[in-house]
């Protein structure tokens, strides 16, 4: 499961969270214990700080792409 939020430099947030279920993931819209990974841009905000405080991983918009290949 992963979360993706702010504004990102290269895809739009849709296109991204497309790129998540055509590989078999789940794009969810608020952060939970059962969250992989947010990948999170420019101005992220509270979605990015409870990842944080859960401890989970933050990712970029270019590390995602970069795990997809």
């Amino acid at each position: 499961t992963v979360v993706v939020t702010g504004t990102m430099v290269t895809m739009k947030r849709s296109e991204i969270e497309a790129l998540i279920r055509s590989y078999g993931g789940t794009a969810a819209g608020s952060v939970s214990k059962k969250t992989s990974f947010v990948v999170a841009g420019d101005e992220a905000g509270s979605k990015k700080a409870k990842a944080e405080q859960l401890g989970i991983p933050v990712i970029t918009e270019e590390d995602f792409l970069k795990l997809l290949k």
